[in-house]
């Protein structure tokens, strides 16, 4: 009988709100101008009770809180309960949480829905009614504001912090007086970068980041740093990229005359296993690169696995508190959750820098982590507001409480995120966007010091810089298979784009462009793809070329450190990201330590290997470089050059080539040690007779030093051009004497041309980041994008 009954007054409430047609309380039913859908009664009833009479108090029963993988990106599913927007201001006033009703799971269904909308502009929200539109807005502005008062009665610093910025004057850069025990002059700025620096030092960050574009001096300016109140007592800890340990160790020892104490700290050096912590607090500077801090990290958190179970290893690397801790190419930290971001976060020093050229390489989320390593309070820190709590790394327990103050995660909230970056993100509200770059410009200001080239042009002494474009077309034989694969690929591509299954097949879509470019290159590339003996090097199966610092995912399948990085981050945030080979979820640590592989295992996979060379012809790329290093001989001079290319295999081919034409080459690559990479740029950089230099993109485009070169070769172009910027300027930086010509290869009757065209696309979204960020991702193809690499248009 009661069941009869509460369905008979069921259906009275939806019969009174069919015949009415006005708003009611300035809201007008949002179900009534969806699209009409098989709805269960019972959410019906959830429904209106919540929505039409938001001054009772909602039905507790089957009711639960909602929870942080709960909220979703904001669009409809096929599950009416899912639908039911704007349950969070449905809750009384004296009511904190939210209640929603429980829902069904739709994960089988979310990435297909996700790759329709995606390809043919399906809109998920084309059943609102634009009348409820100001009502809803009207009732989270109200919760946001009582949130505030919330957050702001346990803290009342975040009232008065942005004035408080404000009366604080960034520090501005004087002429310093030379560093004592420093053998090279330094230039003005580079002097006015040391005393700002120092004042830096002594005002309330301790600290800041150096954000001077590539090949200014970052280097410099930091030894520079350590000598200015040497000797301090304690030791100075530096992270740097594993490519650049030797670098800078060989660059302190320079401009210091050798007086540094520098330890390398890196399991090729065999001492470093046997130093205790007070052997350690006799060295002066004490380097290592990320990698190796998270993987001794990881072992004190989690241990490793033996014989004989778990064994935990304490870090002796986290059991000093440095006088110093400096990070060079600090955006390898840009992703706060990572594990070489909490293994610099867990670092203690009474100084803190960041160097970086690229502080914000995607998105100004990125900026959060730097404010994160470097302290910046109150802008780093998460505040509770319920309690007085304030952290700088939050964290929760199985319960999703705070491990610190035992409240839900709900209550804790980033003025980061809060007050920047969400204005910034949302398109809709120019206001609030041009309000959170203005507060964003406050903070850099006061902890960020960034010059760039052509502002110093003079002090500097730097030659000018060309860009030269070279383009030919393929020959008959290669533009005739160059067609055949680019029309099988386009079929291909076509072929997902008609089942709307584009983006679910991305790691599919990859593999054709890659074949694409890699055809461009030469022919073998594709054909000669795998050896028929070698097996045991290890292969990225993103790209297919030998594993440079090679990485494994937990489904035991290889990468590329930046293949897979490239992989994962052209997914939309939150999506699920399948291995490429096997196709289930992947799961990978980006910052653990590459795998060792045998360097006579490498050597046998070589392409050279796969190929009958007495019988091999060359390409039109190939001997576009040679036409042009031909054309640098000269019998008064020698004019070095750096080659650089994406693909180890197109490298190997181009030095058998230079080689039969007379060059004398050099090569680095990942699959190289630290002290093999050094060896072979000490090689290069002292040796007049070596002409080219054969660097791979992945492993060489950043960090390094070759001012000894003059001209550089980009053999394939990407289609994000900071990396091509930065291969650019391993070479034009401070110590060039001579002009500097950067020429780009393209195939003009290939995927290259439309590559080219695309990078000036991203040019300007990353020209208009580097101002005002626009929370772009500039590293990811977009599916127009995609159709216009296979297209054309």
């Amino acid at each position: 009988m009661q069941y009869w009954l509460s369905i008979f007054k069921l259906k009275n409430i939806k019969n009174h709100l069919s015949s009415y047609e006005g708003p009611r309380d300035g809201f007008t039913p949002e179900w009534k101008t969806r699209p009409k859908k098989i709805v269960s009664l019972g959410s019906i009833l959830i429904a209106m009770h919540m929505r039409i009479y938001p001054g009772d108090r909602p039905l507790r029963a089957g009711l639960r809180q909602i929870s942080p993988t709960d909220v979703g990106d904001g669009e409809s599913s096929d599950d009416p309960l899912t639908d039911i927007e704007s349950v969070s201001s449905a809750s009384s006033s004296d009511e904190d949480e939210v209640l929603v009703p429980p829902r069904r799971s739709r994960i089988g269904n979310m990435r297909n829905a996700r790759g329709r909308a995606a390809t043919r502009g399906v809109s998920r929200r084309a059943g609102r009614n634009p009348r409820s539109e100001p009502a809803e807005t009207g009732r989270r502005g109200s919760r946001a504001l009582k949130e505030r008062l919330k957050l702001e009665r346990q803290h009342p610093c975040v009232t008065t912090m942005w004035d408080d910025l404000r009366n604080t004057p960034p520090m501005k850069p004087v002429m310093a007086e030379q560093p004592p025990g420093i053998s090279r002059a330094l230039k003005p700025f580079q002097l006015e970068g040391l005393s700002w620096m120092m004042q830096q030092e002594e005002s309330h960050y301790k600290g800041g980041l150096l954000g001077d574009e590539m090949g200014m001096g970052k280097t410099i300016q930091a030894v520079s740093l350590l000598m200015s109140d040497y000797p301090a007592g304690r030791p100075s800890l530096v992270v740097v990229p594993p490519v650049a340990l030797m670098q800078w160790r060989s660059e302190i020892k320079e401009y210091t005359n050798g007086q540094l104490n520098v330890l390398i700290y890196h399991n090729s050096n065999p001492k470093v296993k046997t130093l205790s912590k007070q052997d350690l607090l006799a060295y002066d500077v004490i380097m290592i690169s990320y990698s190796g801090l998270e993987s001794i990290h990881r072992k004190e958190l989690k241990g490793w696995n033996r014989d004989d179970g778990i064994i935990q290893e304490n870090s002796v690397i986290h059991s000093i508190h440095y006088h110093r801790l400096i990070l060079d190419e600090a955006h390898s930290i840009k992703q706060r959750t990572t594990s070489v971001a909490r293994a610099c976060f867990a670092l203690k020093a009474n100084y803190k820098w960041c160097l970086s050229g690229t502080p914000v390489q995607n998105r100004i989320g990125e900026f959060f982590s730097l404010l994160r390593f470097l302290d910046v309070r109150p802008f780093a820190c998460y505040f509770c507001k319920q309690c007085q709590c304030q952290q700088l790394h939050w964290s929760q327990d199985a319960a999703k409480k705070c491990t610190d103050c035992g409240h839900s995660g709900f209550s804790h909230v980033s003025i980061f995120n809060q007050e920047i970056l969400n204005p910034i993100t949302e398109r809709d509200n120019p206001e609030g966007r041009k309000e959170a770059l203005s507060k964003l410009r406050l903070i850099t200001d006061r902890i960020m010091l960034r010059r760039i080239k052509r502002d110093h042009t003079a002090s500097m002494e730097l030659p000018p810089k060309r860009v030269i474009l070279h383009n030919e077309f393929f020959g008959e034989i290669e533009r005739d298979f160059s067609r055949s694969i680019m029309t099988n690929t386009t079929r291909q591509f076509d072929t997902y784009v008609s089942r709307g299954v584009m983006l679910n097949n991305y790691a599919n879509i990859f593999g054709l462009i890659m074949q694409m470019r890699q055809v461009a290159n030469h022919p073998d590339l594709i054909l000669k793809k795998h050896a028929e003996t070698g097996q045991n090097v290890l292969v990225c199966c993103i790209c297919d070329e030998p594993a440079e610092e090679a990485i494994r995912s937990r489904c035991h399948h290889e990468f590329c450190r930046r293949c897979a990085k490239d992989y994962v981050r052209s997914f939309d945030v939150g999506s699920i990201v399948d291995c490429p080979r096997c196709h289930i979820p992947l799961s990978i640590d980006f910052e653990q330590p590459d795998i060792e592989q045998e360097e006579e295992c490498i050597k046998q996979n070589s392409i050279i290997n796969r190929i009958r060379m007495e019988d091999w012809t060359s390409s039109t790329k190939i001997e576009m470089l040679v036409y042009e290093l031909y054309k640098l001989r000269s019998k008064k001079q020698t004019l070095k050059s750096i080659v650089f290319s994406q693909f180890t295999s197109m490298l190997q081919l181009v030095e058998w080539r230079l080689r039969r034409a007379g060059f004398n080459t050099v090569m680095l690559d990942g699959t190289m040690t630290p002290a093999q990479r050094q060896n072979s740029i000490e090689y290069f950089m002292n040796n007049v007779d070596v002409e080219v230099f054969l660097v791979s993109l992945k492993a060489g485009g950043v960090a390094l030093n070759l001012t000894e070169a003059s001209r550089v070769f980009i053999v394939d172009p990407w289609w994000n051009p900071a990396a091509e910027w930065q291969s650019a300027d391993r070479c034009h930086r401070i110590g060039q004497r001579r002009p500097c010509v950067i020429t780009r290869l393209c195939i003009e009757d290939s995927v290259e041309s439309r590559i080219v065209m695309l990078q000036e696309k991203k040019a300007n979204m990353i020209n208009g980041t580097i101002n005002k960020d626009q929370g772009e991702k500039l590293e990811k193809l977009t599916p127009e994008d995609m159709q216009f690499l296979f297209r054309g248009s």
